[in-house]
């Protein structure tokens, strides 16, 4: 696509509709946008006569910023290839030690279907990802050479950042040689992985992450299956951690299970905590265990991430690809029905990006930001979290990466 061109009749939201006091609807309006160099230049009512370069009508169709999936893993998966159930869930053990027996056969069909997945989610909107690249005693750091080299490919539909996952334990995989091998070779974050029930060392396992962060400058993303009191108790030291460390607002905690099978009361302390110290929690809101209270650590000023982790792996056969559907999960799970509340959950895929903010003010596009979007046919983004459209086009830096405009 040229570097510079007119986009023609783009519905966007201009504000809320309200009766009794009640957000009932959404207003919307059709502006032109003056693309150039991946960036949103103009935003005007009417294109000059005298224009001099190309015009794409976009018909009225709906734009949103586009999407982040900030939890994805794009290897050991057997999406692209043929298919294949999993097996009956015992325990995350388990499944580690299911995974130890397959994966260097896996890596000759990593690539391909690393880029299977990314074709798959990036039609349906996403334009950033966080992906999840094992580093495991068996493999070393291959998944995540392999997994790079695909993400290199695919440089012009997304920008990335990779996380160093210890899938089989930190410390139970003697991984922490291999995990600083990774950071050395261009990873960005450091991951983690059930301190208590694999790891069998709460305190040793968080404190030679954070060091690992510390030495490289990273950000951290651990993930948590761990039940009840052990998932707050871990993530209460968690929290003791990133305060000692100073690493306020570069802390993700994916999952969290656990906080699901506690009451308010016992997680109110932390949800303080985590607001305090801007930890984000990343969620599929699943349907099938329990999940952490999304509603409510959203309502308390926790940064939330709804994501899509795995599709068709040796974890779970389900998957589609499409964040959109995982947004419209949550809502339904925690009966956000209303107008208001079906606009905000569009945020929880694109990093808080929304087209409205709380008070119902233009919050995106504005003149400035870079040409992601996706374009849809519907009235709101309300509507596109309710009925789950299927994607017109996706832009991502001025360029036409799905779709036809």
């Amino acid at each position: 696509m040229k570097k510079k061109f007119w986009l023609k009749n783009v519905l966007i939201e201009k504000g809320f509709e309200k009766e009794n006091g009640e957000i009932i609807d959404t207003n919307t309006e059709n502006k032109n946008f003056l693309i150039e160099n991946g960036v949103i230049k103009k935003i005007e009512n009417y294109i000059s006569e005298k224009c001099d370069v190309d015009v794409i009508d976009v018909k009225g169709s709906l734009a949103l910023p586009s999407f982040a999936d900030m939890h994805i893993h794009l290897d050991k998966g057997h999406y692209g290839g043929p298919w294949k159930a999993s097996t009956p869930f015992k325990s995350v053990f388990h499944r580690i030690k299911e995974e130890e027996e397959f994966l260097e056969d896996f890596l000759p069909h990593t690539e391909y279907r690393a880029k299977k997945l990314l074709d798959l989610i990036t039609s349906n909107g996403v334009t950033h990802a966080r992906v999840q690249g094992n580093v495991d005693p068996i493999t070393g750091i291959k998944n995540i050479e392999i997994v790079k080299k695909a993400l290199e490919d695919y440089s012009d539909k997304l920008t990335h950042e990779m996380v160093a996952f210890p899938q089989h334990g930190l410390l139970r995989s003697n991984s922490i040689k291999a995990m600083k091998e990774a950071m050395r070779s261009g990873v960005e974050v450091v991951g983690g992985l059930d301190p208590a029930t694999i790891d069998n060392n709460i305190n040793g396992s968080l404190e030679k992450m954070m060091d690992i962060a510390v030495e490289f400058d990273s950000d951290v993303d651990i993930h948590l299956h761990e039940p009840g009191y052990i998932c707050l108790y871990t993530m209460e030291r968690l929290a003791d951690f990133v305060e000692k460390a100073k690493w306020n607002g570069r802390v993700t905690v994916s999952h969290a299970y656990g906080l699901g099978e506690l009451s308010i009361k016992e997680i109110n302390p932390l949800i303080e905590k985590l607001k305090y110290l801007d930890i984000t929690i990343s969620s599929t809101s699943p349907i099938d265990v329990s999940s952490p209270p999304l509603s409510l650590l959203y309502e308390r000023g926790v940064n939330i991430n709804v994501v899509n982790d795995n599709i068709n792996d040796h974890w779970s056969p389900f998957g589609t690809g499409d964040l959109l559907q995982r947004a419209s999960r949550m809502a339904e799970k925690f009966g956000w029905i209303d107008e208001y509340s079906l606009s905000r959950a569009l945020g929880f895929i694109t990093r808080g990006k929304m087209p409205l903010d709380k008070y119902g003010s233009i919050n995106w596009p504005k003149v400035g930001d870079k040409a992601d979007m996706v374009f849809i046919d519907c009235e709101s983004s309300a509507e596109a979290i309710a009925r789950i459209p299927k994607r017109k086009a996706v832009m991502f830096n001025g360029s036409i990466v799905y779709g036809i405009l």
